[in-house]
């Protein structure tokens, strides 16, 4: 058998990159790939690239193929341990980060995650093209929670991609609101009916139990494995081990206030004498969550501190004053987390909440059961349960809880415009994707053709 030095070369470096691929992996069956190596650049006894004739000329057909075969499995292992793209869709993280910016997500900064569904239809997060819900994945091959080492931890004001926790049940009608979201609406609803008609009010749960089943009743509903569901983007406030509360809409933790952060911005009223400021004006200042109050020439924005110095200075403006949701109101803080009338919580007073690290354990009550039932039951495979008034873990009555996991509590730069932990939680190790390192392109969609692309954002770097 003759090996040309080339083949012997190419061998020598592909086997290097392999080996140090199945140590990070840490699955050492993988090292039987080796033979599949060896055969492919030395052997040669199976023709591994069957579409393709392995002595003679290819027809362009067959080579483009090849190509194409070649460039959907590099780009799918690249997407997988290295980076992948992320657009922004939602204003959520503005104006740190803007819609329309597209982001290289490192997978590598903080370990990446081995899929747990790994046979899927390329390029697709959970649904395939040209349909409304059928699936880009199968399920009968699963693969449990395993992340590579990475090169770093998330740390506090970290900006994290990651799988929606609320994402595991989707309405399909319904995609951009939870479908717990829905399932409070309705149970809201039930409740109103009976209260109108004069009817006993049920317990909250009864409401519940209906609302989800005329959910139910009326839309198609998908389940999504951790990997399959919506990707998120927001700042990690608070780290496992950390208790976290919100002041008058400042985020403390460990007692300590959050960071100045240039980006953040809240909701604001301007109160205007004479003409109101043009929208035309407020564009021009990259202000486009602005609304005029009915009736008056004042109006309510979304700003940042910046923002807020310059529209101070406009000769016609009396007054900019920020506004608060620091009071308890059931009929809008019952879509909060935990969604308990027992936490009497808003966007702006929140808390005090401790933030599950692994291995930590806590003293567990039906006070305070609310707050971790869903990382007990759901997230760490429990079978939760209370009876008379005790809690039973896999069948067991218990009055603690060591976590597994660790969590992390998420919030976005638009601090009165974002979905974010506020209403659905914690985020579970699990549920971490990567951190986005720059800005590698982005489009305005309120601008027209060339004027579209925000060329001082290219390849600026994220904090």
């Amino acid at each position: 058998m003759k090996v040309s030095r080339k083949d012997l070369i190419y061998f020598i470096v592909v086997s290097i990159i392999y080996i140090l691929w199945v140590i990070w992996l840490k699955n050492y069956w993988f090292f039987l790939g080796l033979l599949v190596v060896f055969d492919i650049y030395i052997t040669k006894k199976v023709n591994w690239s069957f579409w393709k004739r392995r002595d003679g000329k290819n027809s362009k057909l067959v080579e483009w193929i090849d190509a194409l075969i070649f460039a959907v499995i590099a780009v799918t292992i690249i997407n997988i341990f290295l980076f992948q793209n992320y657009k922004i869709p939602t204003g959520s993280m503005e104006k740190s980060l803007l819609v329309g910016d597209h982001l290289y997500v490192s997978k590598v900064a903080y370990g990446p995650r081995i899929p747990n569904t790994p046979i899927a239809f390329p390029f697709t997060q959970h649904t395939l093209p040209l349909t409304k819900k059928t699936k880009s994945f199968v399920e009968w091959v699963k693969w449990p929670y395993k992340r590579l080492a990475g090169f770093g931890k998330i740390k506090r004001d970290d900006p994290v991609v990651f799988n929606f926790p609320a994402g595991d049940t989707v309405v399909i009608q319904h995609q951009n609101v939870s479908y717990y979201q829905l399932v409070r609406d309705a149970a809201m609803n039930f409740k109103r009916l009976d209260q109108h008609a004069g009817k006993p009010v049920k317990t909250e749960q009864a409401y519940y139990a209906m609302g989800r089943e005329e959910v139910r009743r009326q839309f198609d509903i998908v389940v999504r494995p951790v990997d399959k569901r919506d990707n998120y983007i927001k700042r990690c406030v608070a780290v496992p081990g950390d208790t976290l509360q919100i002041i008058r809409g400042k985020v403390y933790t460990n007692g300590r206030p959050q960071k100045e952060i240039p980006g953040i911005q809240y909701e604001y009223y301007i109160r205007v004498e004479g003409p109101t400021i043009s929208s035309r004006v407020l564009n021009r200042m990259d202000i486009y969550e602005a609304s005029m109050i009915p009736g008056t020439p004042h109006l309510s924005a979304k700003l940042t501190d910046e923002n807020v110095k310059k529209i101070k200075a406009f000769k016609n403006v009396k007054d900019v004053m920020r506004i608060y949701d620091d009071t308890y109101n059931y009929a809008r803080s019952y879509n909060y987390f935990p969604s308990d009338t027992n936490f009497k919580w808003s966007l702006d007073e929140y808390g005090p909440l401790y933030i599950p690290a692994k291995g930590a354990t806590i003293k567990l009550s039906t006070d305070n059961l609310p707050l971790y039932e869903r990382i007990i039951d759901y997230y760490e495979k429990n079978d939760l349960d209370i009876r008379d008034g005790k809690i039973y873990i896999n069948g067991v009555e218990t009055d603690k809880y060591t976590f597994k996991m660790d969590y992390y509590w998420m919030m976005g730069d638009n601090r009165h415009s974002s979905l974010d932990s506020r209403f659905w939680g914690f985020v579970p190790e699990d549920h971490i994707i990567g951190k986005p390192r720059f800005v590698w392109l982005s489009l305005d969609n309120n601008k027209t053709f060339l004027k579209r692309i925000r060329w001082k954002r290219f390849f600026m770097g994220i904090k």
